[in-house]
């Protein structure tokens, strides 16, 4: 009889959770808070880092907003070094889609495409009341550093 290797669960070792008001500046609180934390932790993903939170960040500000609720910046340091980035926004009815810039002349609708450029792999999850969770990975084992 074969055994079947399980998964293995890889231990958190650092962890970092803030919840910011639903403005510019508070996105902008996120991205120096992110860019903070990474270099004490010592992550060699801070730049990266950086630029997926400004995203996400922005685009929980623009178009998650709830009047009175405020987003929840999430950073996840495992021990295999992958970072996962998660910011939660209170408009769980409005689902982020990358847009394809050949088909849009517009100045925004771009940020998840700089998000898929950055991040090795990015998704949407439901969270609790109503709400959406955005979530971007860095330093995924067996993916090739950009």
């Amino acid at each position: 009889m074969t055994q079947k290797s399980l998964p293995e669960i890889l231990a958190l070792t650092r962890h970092f959770t803030i919840q910011l008001s639903a403005t510019r500046r508070g996105a902008r609180l996120a991205r120096l808070l992110t860019e903070r934390q990474l270099v004490d932790w010592g992550s060699p993903f801070a730049e990266r880092a950086t630029q997926v939170v400004a995203e996400l960040a922005s685009n929980a500000v623009l178009h998650g907003r709830v009047t009175g609720r405020d987003f929840r910046l999430g950073l996840r340091l495992y021990a295999d070094r992958t970072l996962r980035i998660e910011v939660t926004d209170a408009r769980g009815d409005r689902v982020p889609r990358a847009h394809d810039p050949a088909v849009t002349d517009g100045e925004s609708g771009r940020g998840l495409l700089i998000v898929g450029a950055f991040a090795d792999r990015w998704g949407v999850e439901e969270a609790s009341e109503c709400c959406k969770t955005v979530w971007a990975e860095l330093g995924v084992p067996g993916r090739e550093d950009p």
